[in-house]
């Protein structure tokens, strides 16, 4: 026997997974993860008994309710599988997937289109930050054809603006969790900071590597994997995140000199694998490190002048842009953060899921 969920399988930015409403799932936290493990087919390395795709940028989910906090319109979790682990964690917010929210509330008729444009407020529930995400709804429908593109993605989309409201220590106590811009461990300077996503920056060059590497050079160097891996682990705990090994967070950022015209180079790490792009929040927490004056980017990042700036964060697929606003009278203190993606749904109906699982019997 089988049980049915209403499911929408949703591309948000460069990731993409299926989307449920809250009430469809259990209430029950324990029993809902274990659901959410069979709906995507994990522990396997290619999930092939569910929906997830190999790849932890595939392995993600979207749970959606409608808000009772004032002035919210959605509240979204964000939830985190690995193809070969049996964790959920949401713990970590997502940029890509939150991308995708608004356009499925639509979808299921939770909101109303207000207009040729829709804006709403979302509170992402894991990290308690909110956002303004605009869409295109003319004729009161989600618009995803138009002519934006982002690098990771193969085609052109309907443009969807996400405005950060306030990401300033999303998980961690504040922008800087040490207090400092600039940290030394074991010998090695890192920036720790968290504006939407915990990070950890190095130079490359510091690791004795150039930052242009392909992906699958950086996933074959185990030596440099070791040593990062090494190093997020204190790197945790001098953030005030315990112990981060079995977590997601933070991420490990090498930076270099850009290449192709951008602000500056980076090969992420999520946290054990190379990505082959760069997380939305994670751009973001990049470009801010980079016009924060002392931080491990100073002196290799070009970033223009005046207080409203565009910060383009080269990736190993291209670059992401992230408009940052700072205060005018504390130049380390960054306003506004915003930029830009796109979504499209691929598919609605019911997702299975044995019974057994569903009753909590296994």
């Amino acid at each position: 026997m089988q049980t049915p969920i209403p499911c929408h399988f949703m591309r948000g930015g460069t990731s993409r997974g299926p989307f449920f409403l809250e009430s469809d799932l259990p209430a029950d936290v324990a029993l809902r993860d274990k659901v959410l493990l069979a709906v995507m087919g994990s522990p396997h390395a290619r999930q092939i008994d569910g929906l997830g795709g190999g790849h932890p940028l595939t392995s993600k989910v979207g749970i959606v309710r409608p808000s009772t906090r004032p002035g919210v319109d959605l509240d979204f979790l964000f939830a985190q599988l690995q193809p070969d682990k049996d964790s959920v964690d949401t713990t970590p917010n997502c940029g890509n997937m939150l991308a995708a929210v608004v356009p499925f509330a639509l979808e299921r008729g939770i909101v109303a289109p207000q207009g040729e444009t829709s804006t709403l407020r979302v509170l992402t529930l894991n990290t308690d930050m909110q956002c303004d995400i605009t869409v295109r709804t003319p004729n009161g429908r989600v618009a995803y054809d138009g002519d934006a593109c982002i690098d990771g993605v193969p085609c052109t989309a309907a443009p969807i603006a996400i405005n950060f409201l306030d990401t300033a220590g999303s998980v961690c106590s504040g922008l800087l969790p040490t207090g400092r811009v600039r940290d030394s461990i074991d010998g090695l300077d890192v920036t720790c900071i968290d504006n939407g996503m915990p990070m950890v920056l190095f130079k490359a060059a510091d690791m004795g590597r150039t930052g242009a590497e392909s992906v699958e050079t950086m996933n074959a160097d185990t030596e440099l994997k070791t040593r990062i891996e090494a190093l997020r682990l204190k790197a945790g705990l001098l953030m005030g995140l315990g112990d981060v090994g079995p977590k997601n967070y933070p991420k490990m950022c090498l930076i270099a000199p850009p290449t192709a015209g951008g602000a500056v180079a980076t090969r992420c790490f999520i946290p054990h694998v190379c990505h082959d792009a760069i997380g939305v929040l994670a751009a973001v927490t990049v470009a801010t490190a980079c016009v924060l004056d002392g931080s491990v980017a100073d002196g290799i990042a070009v970033v223009p002048a005046g207080t409203v700036k565009t910060v383009a964060v080269e990736h190993p697929t291209g670059e992401f842009s992230v408009e940052l606003e700072l205060d005018p009278v504390d130049r380390q203190k960054v306003r506004r953060a915003a930029l830009l993606r796109t979504a499209r749904l691929l598919m609605k109906g019911e997702v299975m899921v044995p019974t057994a699982i569903w009753d909590g019997r296994r």
